[in-house]
């Protein structure tokens, strides 16, 4: 049988075997949806592949506790989401420490700009001269900097749904809120979004 064919509960049996092959192919299917789930929480790449790394890892050690209540995948996203997280609140942590202890740095959460940026940049391949550009760069500064002064669940929510990677179903199970509360949410976010930019002179903004 095709591997394509196999579900996700049948890998997860398998593995709970010790079929390490099996593991590896569930890590292969959900590991970009892991990733940006991670990215989203932490900002930072280098941060959501260790906090990725660290939700496959958890997950194996957990694998005898899913029951299939969820889907393997929204399991999986939210470990990962709680391992990022725990990840974010440490930084946080040690952000504030270093900046209460008086030394040099940028005001806000260090490596905050990469999940922003994904969100914005999809329209400048289609530009093509200098002030196009420089334009377009501008926006993305402001529409990073709205969506940066968010309120965390609002914000969280948003870049969630901006990926394109999860059900309303599955962002809920991450942030643990009805899909209604997560829809309002979004809707919510974008509306401020687009106000914000609107008070900044973008009058075609939503």
């Amino acid at each position: 049988m095709s591997i394509d064919r196999v579900t996700d509960d049948d890998l997860v049996a398998l593995a709970r075997q010790g079929d390490a092959a099996a593991f590896g192919e569930l890590v292969s299917r959900h590991q970009a949806a892991v990733y940006r789930a991670a990215l989203a929480a932490v900002g930072s790449p280098s941060d959501a592949d260790d906090v990725a790394q660290e939700a496959f890892l958890l997950a194996y050690t957990r694998l005898r506790s899913f029951r299939g209540a969820a889907s393997f995948k929204t399991w999986l996203l939210t470990i990962a989401w709680n391992q990022a997280i725990n990840h974010r609140r440490a930084n946080t942590r040690w952000w504030r420490r270093i900046v209460d202890a008086g030394h040099p740095g940028n005001s806000g959460n260090p490596g905050n700009n990469d999940a922003r940026d994904a969100d914005t940049t999809r329209f400048a391949s289609t530009l093509d001269t200098p002030e196009q550009l420089a334009a377009a760069g501008q926006l993305r500064r402001d529409i990073r900097q709205a969506i940066a002064l968010l309120p965390r669940k609002l914000r969280d929510a948003l870049l969630l749904a901006q990926s394109g990677e999860y059900s309303y179903q599955e962002i809920g199970a991450m942030l643990q809120a009805p899909v209604g509360t997560i829809k309002w949410r979004v809707s919510e976010a974008r509306r401020v979004v687009k106000a914000r930019l609107r008070a900044r002179g973008y009058s075609d903004a939503g």
